[in-house]
């Protein structure tokens, strides 16, 4: 029995797959750091018995634009820009590390430079610290 709803169906699913993907770019805009993903999706032969024409969709590929944005000054003596395809290291509450492209960094009351959110910034040898009475230090409020 051809179950040619199904073969339909990946065409339909993937378009609203590719919706999202849009919506999230779109609403993400102007975050900084923020990378648009892109969706690219082919056809492929559905093989067996029925019509040769049939084909159902599959993902191609979902990669990040790494096209650079504008720079902003911001005058803050510890925000940073990464260049290339370059990512900031963070070390989240949970202890395990994750990526950021964010550089609006401050460092906290206790010398841990940090994410405006609080993330602390990974270094090689773990969380990086800022000695105090360093220029340009300026601390946050955790």
């Amino acid at each position: 029995m051809d179950r040619v709803i199904y073969t339909a169906m990946t065409g339909a699913s993937h378009a609203l797959t590719q919706q999202a993907g849009m919506a999230n770019n779109m609403a993400n805009a102007t975050t900084t750091g923020f990378r648009a993903e892109m969706h690219a999706f082919r056809a492929v032969p559905v093989e067996g018995e029925g019509l040769p024409t049939r084909a159902f969709v599959v993902d191609a590929s979902v990669m990040s634009d790494f096209t650079p944005g504008t720079l902003q000054e911001t005058g803050r003596p510890l925000d940073i820009a990464v260049q290339g395809q370059g990512f900031i290291a963070l070390l989240t509450p949970d202890g395990r590390e994750a990526y950021t492209r964010n550089g609006n960094l401050a460092v906290s009351a206790n010398g841990l430079l940090q994410t405006s959110s609080g993330i602390p910034i990974q270094g090689e040898n773990g969380p990086i610290t800022v000695p105090p009475d360093t220029q340009g230090h300026r601390t946050r409020k955790s």
